[in-house]
């Protein structure tokens, strides 16, 4: 049991979300891998690996939650530069090879491994800007400077993620929005930014809508505004279409996940029962959350949003405990971008949401982004190790308090004179 203790230490609660999370992705991956299954003809082959990268997640999540959270201020130091140099490789030999990947150059492969620089970004930028908020903080907000370094640091990086990526980008772009008002950066400059940039969102909507398509094809750097267009002409396209007519193989993706939600009923089919599975290409990926709830019914779809909404809101909770600016904005920022990732992956299931490429995090199957976001769990339990420490000191603090205020002989030594030691730098400790 003391074993147990030392290994899953931090708060209990994120343990709980995490393990119920990978637990979900095991059993609905085995499900939904059916294509891959058939393509390799190896049943046990995607469940393999799948479990495999879960394992070795589960492992960063120990490291990452025994480091002091301290030291992810280093982070973006190296992991900065190493994503822009990555994301610009990727885009240029995109550009110049035209090596793509569903039409998108988001990979690339390094000693046999497929891994997207998109994610060592988000993290660097999440940290990145933490950091900005943390030092940056006056009496009445965050200094001005601070927007100015956190529109510097960010947008590049969203810059460069966006030709390929532009859902990643636009996700991004609004956890740190969110960031930056949590972080009391300014309301007018937040406001300003917000109206400039839906002007120029409208403008470039309207672009891509009248435009021909031969001009994007021909137009360096604008290959993927072709998907953009019709992706957005299919969501707001209103027209009703008779069953009889309907091509159910025109908008595959969309129509296989809405007949898995239609047909999935309270309790769903049960695991493994999935029909759709066969028909969605990425049932294990993007679409994953349709196979949840055709299998799990609406209770299972349910219980899945509660698990997000119980990790915000228990982040919430541990940011409001840290005595420090830094933990508790990392916290945050961690938070909001895990649950916007998955909201915008269930509404894109659901019909509510345009088509992305935004996998469901710590469900769908995946190999960079499972172990990022395993990270990012690692890190939200580093900070709660220190939440709890702080707590240890104010309820040793208090007890001392009380046996002086009492007027208790020799309070301290009846309370332990190392134990009030080791509490008393446990902030030293941690921070």
């Amino acid at each position: 049991m003391d074993l147990l203790k030392n290994i899953f230490k931090g708060d209990k609660v994120i343990w709980i979300i995490f393990l119920c999370l990978c637990l979900i992705s095991i059993v609905e991956v085995f499900s939904a891998a059916s294509t891959l299954t058939y393509k390799s003809g190896d049943h046990w082959g995607p469940i393999t690996q799948h479990s495999i990268i879960l394992m070795i997640g589960a492992l960063v999540v120990v490291l990452m939650h025994n480091i002091r959270y301290r030291w992810f201020q280093v982070f973006p130091v190296f992991l900065y530069p190493i994503s822009i140099v990555l994301l610009a490789f990727v885009t240029l030999m995109g550009i110049i090879t035209g090596d793509r990947i569903n039409g998108a150059a988001r990979w690339m492969t390094f000693m046999g491994l497929q891994f997207q620089p998109s994610e060592l970004a988000k993290m660097a930028v999440i940290i990145a800007v933490s950091f900005i908020l943390s030092k940056r903080q006056d009496e009445d907000g965050a200094n001005p400077k601070a927007f100015k370094y956190i529109m510097l640091v960010a947008g590049l990086v969203i810059l460069l993620i966006a030709p390929e990526n532009l859902s990643t980008a636009m996700l991004l772009f609004g956890v740190v929005f969110l960031m930056m008002c949590i972080g009391r950066v300014s309301s007018k400059k937040l406001l300003t930014l917000a109206g400039t940039l839906i002007l120029l969102a409208t403008l470039a909507i309207t672009v891509i809508l009248f435009t021909p398509v031969k001009t994007f094809r021909t137009t360096p750097g604008l290959h993927r505004a072709e998907t953009w267009q019709n992706r957005i002409k299919e969501f707001f396209d209103n027209e009703e279409v008779p069953a009889a007519k309907f091509d159910i193989d025109k908008d595959a993706q969309i129509a296989h996940a809405r007949i898995a939600i239609a047909t999935s009923n309270v309790v769903g089919k049960g695991p493994g029962n999935s029909v759709q599975r066969d028909f969605l290409s990425q049932a294990f990926s993007d679409f994953i959350f349709a196979i949840v709830i055709e299998e799990m019914g609406l209770i299972g779809g349910i219980f899945v949003v509660f698990l997000y909404l119980w990790l915000l809101m228990r982040a919430g909770r541990i940011a409001q405990k840290c005595e420090r600016t830094f933990p508790a904005f990392l916290v945050m920022g961690i938070a909001l971008l895990l649950v916007s990732q998955a909201i915008l992956n269930m509404m894109v299931a659901v019909g509510l949401f345009p088509v992305t490429g935004q996998p469901l995090p710590l469900i769908s199957k995946g190999g960079t982004s499972t172990l990022i976001n395993c990270a990012y769990i690692g890190m939200i339990l580093s900070v709660s190790r220190y939440t709890a420490q702080l707590e240890e000191q104010k309820e040793h603090d208090a007890q001392l308090q009380l046996q002086i205020t009492t007027g208790a002989e020799n309070p301290v030594g009846q309370l332990g004179a190392e134990p009030t030691a080791e509490v008393l730098n446990s902030d030293e400790k941690f921070e």
